[in-house]
């Protein structure tokens, strides 16, 4: 809880500093870069807890993010076929509360189902490493809702964005670069704004979002019994989770 808080403290104040200086007419300027990203002196940091999890160099990844505890979580197929979590990073700042992003400029950070593709990769990003979400993605818009370049990303600051600390990205970064190398088409990244148990879920009974989030669920759900990331369509306006799971190659 007290976690949540300080994120939400962290918001507010970021948005403000940011706020004033669009209305100055200054650039942001709290962009610090680390070094030059290293990719080789990664995978050389990676490669023994690879191979201590049992992944192969290039192992296909799928990611979801949850907005209330600030996680990313990183799985990986094993030698096995198995998905395995390999890693579950903190988010060092997204923007926003709860809900979707519905609106160019609200500042909300987006939660559905994302598909990433290697054409949506930047390794010149403003903010060291990033990838685009494809955010508005078909449901978001047949639902309305807009907004543009919405990214994970690092340098720790955001807005509409998740934000992780430049360290972390180029972990991240590297394990997807290396799985479309060895042949993964796309991977998904599911957002959602927490642990869709049935406790969060009474939690939020009176939010506006409730309809929504009970369709995001259908796809949490999927993945918690299968553990396999699912096939996710759109029709009427709502997402349709598949009984097949998504091909790697896909």
């Amino acid at each position: 809880m007290a976690r949540r808080k300080n994120h939400f403290l962290k918001v507010a104040l970021t948005a403000a500093v940011l706020a004033t200086s669009v209305s100055l007419g200054l650039a942001w300027s709290g962009i610090v870069k680390l070094s030059p990203y290293d990719k080789v002196a990664v995978q050389r940091q990676l490669a023994p807890k690879l191979a201590e999890q049992q992944f192969a160099d290039g192992a296909p990844l799928f990611i979801r993010i949850f907005k209330q505890s600030a996680e990313l979580e990183l799985w990986l197929k094993d030698k096995h076929g198995q998905w395995k979590l390999y890693q579950n990073y903190p988010i060092c700042y997204f923007s926003g509360q709860l809900g979707p992003k519905i609106k160019e400029g609200d500042r909300q950070s987006p939660e559905g189902f994302y598909t990433v593709s290697k054409s949506q990769m930047n390794p010149n990003s403003t903010y060291h490493l990033s990838f685009n979400l494809g955010f508005p993605n078909k449901f978001d818009r047949a639902n309305g809702r807009a907004g543009s370049y919405l990214m994970v990303h690092g340098n720790c600051v955001s807005i509409g964005c998740y934000a992780m600390t430049d360290e972390k990205i180029e972990e991240i970064y590297t394990l997807a670069s290396a799985a479309f190398k060895n042949g993964q088409k796309a991977f998904q990244v599911h957002v959602f704004p927490f642990r869709m148990n049935s406790e969060n879920m009474l939690a939020h009974a009176e939010s506006e979002w409730l309809g929504f989030w009970q369709n995001l669920k259908q796809g949490y759900d999927h993945f918690e019994l299968h553990k396999s990331p699912p096939a996710v369509t759109v029709q009427a306006k709502k997402y349709v989770i598949g009984q097949k799971t998504i091909s790697t190659n896909e």
